[in-house]
């Protein structure tokens, strides 16, 4: 058994899955996955497959186009360059996808410690902040702290009409008025949003916002690689053409309909047969990287509301949909891992991990050694994150708990672009396996309309009386 690496690509900066873990041969007869079920299962997904091409050709799922819209990031280049030595700070407005993504690219491909570092060693990078829930408290401390002149608030909504995120713009809005004057207040702004001019498209036009446009067709949750989150990356720095550089190379290694050669395929009949014949309803993901953990968090929203779902395609009532869990290593072995090592057969686990780390720092040998710490003089800090990996992998593999391993060689905007559009894909095809619809959220609208109502939005009389009922 070995990593999945399809010989024909060769470039040094390939995501790598690696389901050795997974597999029986590995963690034991009965309780992993076995080649024949894996071989079972191709018919079925050359059948997806074909779905797939067929509605990407559709336009049906137009994330699948966002790698090649090369232009919008040019022009997002040019617009982020236009705030170039005006902007200290960059303020997020948003929720769920339109938060989550920019979330992720910040975590991943900015420092560490981006905000606490000054102006100059930012590179002249804007600190950011992601104002991604309505807890006043929270948001009041930015605005305490920010100088209005100098910030750019970026209001991020597909539908246009999502309270939260309104109800902060509002705010927002009137403060910026309150400070700088209407006119100034419009330089301050940028809107993205979906293209329905009759929501906040169309304010955006009437009050003289910069306007960037969120693809009809393409998801909040599959949003990344739109505006949604290629203006705020653009804004602190990153490099989005190779962002999107990374995501077509991606494309080309899932264009095979050969389920063993495509990762992103193989990973997601890896999570379904787990679930439906091994009773894992539970997938952690967990990284060995601080840089990725946002990154996980994204996915969980991905995989949480594209396959949880009441009915299938057939009208049926299913209810299916694996538990996302995101775990933090090395931090979550001294809190979860006890769970996963000894608790019920229900988890599976997929890392994220990264061959080469930036940086490192040595572990020092003492001058006059304790028996209990010496051992650890002479290693590094890297090399300890690595063997606590394997470690882990290790004690779950031999406990007969299954786990795979998504493998960056590095993290940057070319692997990280590679990792999105994987995971994207992974999630429509997991879709197909389990026959239901991966881009609706129809328990999420449900909770929408509720809160519409009780906040007294006309058109939604019936959901306030329900809810007083």
């Amino acid at each position: 058994m070995e990593k999945w690496r399809d010989t024909r690509w060769t470039h040094r900066m390939t995501v790598h899955l690696d389901f050795n873990n997974m597999m029986s041969d590995f963690v034991g007869q009965g309780r992993g996955i076995t080649r024949e079920e894996i071989n079972e299962l191709a018919p079925r997904a050359l059948e997806i497959a074909n779905s797939i091409s067929t509605r990407v050709e559709a336009g049906e799922l137009g994330f699948y186009e966002l790698p090649y819209d090369t232009e919008t990031a040019e022009k997002i280049v040019k617009m982020a360059g236009s705030y170039r030595g005006k902007c200290d700070d960059l303020v997020i407005l948003g929720i769920g996808g339109s938060a989550l993504s920019t979330t992720a690219l910040f975590r991943a491909l900015c420092p560490p410690r981006h905000n606490l570092l000054t102006r100059r060693a930012r590179g002249g990078q804007p600190r950011v902040f992601v104002m991604d829930n309505v807890d006043p408290a929270s948001f009041k401390s930015v605005l305490d702290i920010i100088n209005p002149e100098k910030t750019v608030f970026n209001v991020i909504t597909k539908s246009g009409g999502t309270a939260e995120t309104l109800s902060q713009f509002l705010i927002i809005r009137q403060f910026l008025e309150d400070k700088i004057g209407k006119e100034a207040a419009r330089e301050q702004i940028v809107v993205t949003t979906g293209p329905r001019r009759e929501r906040l498209n169309a304010m955006a036009e009437e009050e003289g916002y910069r306007l960037l446009t969120i693809p009809e067709n393409v998801g909040g949750r599959f949003s990344v690689l739109t505006p949604v989150g290629l203006f705020p990356a653009a804004m602190f720095g990153v490099d989005i053409l190779e962002l999107l550089a990374g995501a077509r190379y991606m494309d080309e290694l899932c264009q095979t309909k050969k389920l063993l050669q495509n990762p992103a395929y193989l990973a997601g009949a890896l999570h379904y047969l787990a679930d439906v014949k091994r009773g894992l309803n539970i997938a952690v993901m967990m990284p060995y990287s601080d840089s990725l953990i946002q990154v996980a968090i994204w996915f969980r929203q991905l995989w949480a509301e594209s396959l949880g779902k009441a009915v299938n395609n057939a009208g049926e009532t299913v209810n299916v949909g694996q538990t996302p869990v995101v775990a933090s290593g090395v931090t979550d072995q001294h809190s979860q891992m006890q769970l996963y090592q000894e608790g019920p057969y229900d988890k599976l686990i997929t890392f994220l991990t990264v061959d080469n780390p930036p940086g490192t720092l040595a572990i020092p040998k003492m001058k006059e050694p304790r028996e209990e710490m010496a051992y650890l003089g002479g290693h590094d800090m890297a090399e300890l994150m690595k063997i606590e990996l394997l470690a882990t992998q290790l004690a779950l593999t031999k406990a007969g708990r299954l786990n795979m391993s998504f493998i960056l060689p590095e993290v940057n905007p070319f692997t990280i672009g590679q990792l999105f559009f994987l995971l994207e894909v992974q999630t429509v095809f997991t879709g197909g396996l389990y026959d239901i619809n991966p881009m609706n959220q129809p328990g999420v609208e449900a909770g929408k309309q509720f809160i519409n109502g009780m906040m007294g939005r006309s058109g939604f009389e019936d959901k306030a009386r329900e809810s007083r009922e």
